[in-house]
């Protein structure tokens, strides 16, 4: 699918795109901003969210409590703005739940036994080993 896609804007002799934008990595949806956005928002996400924050996280957020200081400085700015959106009052048609790798569904940890560790899930591409710039 994405080599006919690809073969249909590499026009020799004067393709409709640059070599290395018609065949760069595709990456994940969050990536595509930059790896130092990503890592830099995770570093302030470590500053803004305490230890103590992560140990009453499942007190605050009961349901799919969140795993990571990240998770959890998103989950509390959509409290900020969404503060009745609780358990049983709509959060579970709005906030998604179980583990990821790479913006999949919780389904796809059953692919690869890799994932099933929690340290190794995370919205990122680079935490799949074919990544280019993988971190796994």
């Amino acid at each position: 699918e994405r080599g006919a896609r690809r073969g249909a804007f590499n026009v020799p002799p004067e393709p409709f795109l640059p070599h290395e934008v018609l065949f760069r990595q595709k990456e994940q949806f969050s990536d595509g901003v930059g790896y130092s956005w990503i890592d830099g928002l995770k570093e302030h996400a470590g500053k803004v969210i305490s230890d103590e924050d992560m140990a009453t996280a499942p007190i605050r957020f009961p349901y799919n409590t969140p795993g990571t200081k990240e998770a959890a400085y998103f989950r509390t700015i959509f409290h900020s703005h969404f503060p009745n959106n609780n358990y049983g009052n709509g959060i579970e048609a709005t906030v998604p739940g179980g583990p990821s790798v790479a913006c999949s569904t919780a389904k796809a940890i059953e692919w690869d036994e890799a994932w099933s560790d929690p340290t190794k899930q995370d919205q990122s591409g680079r935490f799949v080993d074919t990544h280019d710039a993988a971190v796994a």
